[in-house]
């Protein structure tokens, strides 16, 4: 399937070119992009065409550092449900988990990871292909992300560091004046880092609920996209049978017009087993719900599909390290 990026996700570069009075219009149109797409939230559009488009407008820009401008044009609306999710996340620790896990909402040309190091947790990108790697994305990513983060942890939020893989600009007074944070030139990675501390300190734009029912939307959305995805629908099918406490693969399978012994065999040449992808969910669903205060530890019990409380229990051990109680608490402190 080929590459491609959540429609209005362009209006963000349609801004940053405008500012520099271009007629972004006549811009789009020549590389095969309707203006009026911009700002439907159905539609997508091939990255070979947003690529053309960014190439040109960087061609016009005479600012070697013009994708830090992003920072002055983002809004939650260009990212759709993703936008909204990050901004009613409970943590950044949850924030980060959350755009890694579903960026493919507004690209499935980047590849987001987040890591831990000690009192550190980071989040790190990468193009999943090498020439998408320009200077002026990576910088249009990581100001993006600066302004995202501030929109949870307020104005005056600095990171850590932040790490681009590109050498030292002559200009380096735009990073700083964004960032307002140490910043490391010609890193194995573009990363940006905040502490353990600020991670998981609770923000006061949270709301559980609203976030799920985000995060919902977004992985239906990306089963759609991949129909082709075995794993995203099998993924799908687990969360919305999980609650009735009867899952199985053969359910799954069933669920997706498969037999057992065909889901089993396209799941192992996925690389994977149902298992495996039951497990996977439950842990990320049990990490979400866990940090809602409104659900018991009974009802988060059954919404996993676990029989018994005891059930439950052992299992989030075996996953954090830490009983399910304990968790929530050192999680709202």
């Amino acid at each position: 399937m080929p590459l491609s990026l959540y429609s209005p996700m362009l209006d963000l570069m349609v801004q940053v070119a405008r500012s520099y009075d271009l007629d972004t219009e006549s811009l789009m149109k020549e590389h095969g992009i309707n203006p009026q797409l911009v700002s439907d939230p159905n539609a997508r559009f091939r990255m070979e065409q947003v690529n053309a488009f960014y190439a040109h407008v960087a061609e016009l820009i005479d600012n070697p550092n013009f994708g830090l401008k992003a920072a002055q044009f983002w809004h939650p609306s260009q990212m759709g449900a993703l936008g909204y999710a990050w901004l009613t996340s409970d943590t950044l620790r949850a924030a980060f988990k959350r755009y890694a896990r579903f960026v493919k909402v507004v690209s499935d040309a980047v590849q987001l990871e987040v890591t831990e190091d000690n009192d550190e947790v980071s989040l790190q990108f990468k193009f999943v292909q090498e020439e998408l790697s320009q200077k002026f994305r990576i910088d249009g990513a990581l100001a993006t992300l600066m302004v995202m983060v501030r929109a949870n942890a307020g104005a005056d939020f600095h990171p850590k560091t932040v790490s681009f893989i590109f050498d030292e600009p002559e200009d380096t007074g735009p990073y700083y004046a964004l960032f307002q944070s140490p910043l490391v030139f010609n890193a194995p990675a573009n990363r940006f880092t905040i502490t353990s501390e600020e991670a998981d300190a609770p923000r006061s734009c949270s709301n559980a609920q609203l976030s799920k029912l985000h995060d919902q939307f977004m992985q239906e959305y990306i089963a759609k996209l991949h129909e082709d995805n075995i794993i995203e629908r099998v993924k799908l099918a687990i969360t919305e049978e999980l609650p009735s406490g009867n899952i199985s693969d053969a359910i799954v399978a069933e669920r997706l017009f498969l037999t057992e012994r065909t889901l089993q065999r396209r799941l192992q040449e996925a690389g994977t087993t149902f298992k495996k992808l039951l497990t996977e969910v439950r842990i990320d669903l049990a990490d979400n719900y866990i940090r809602d205060s409104n659900l018991s530890l009974n009802e988060i019990s059954f919404l996993l599909g676990f029989s018994e409380l005891s059930s439950f229990s052992r299992a989030f051990k075996h996953w954090k390290g830490s009983s399910p109680r304990n968790y929530r608490q050192m999680n709202h402190k």
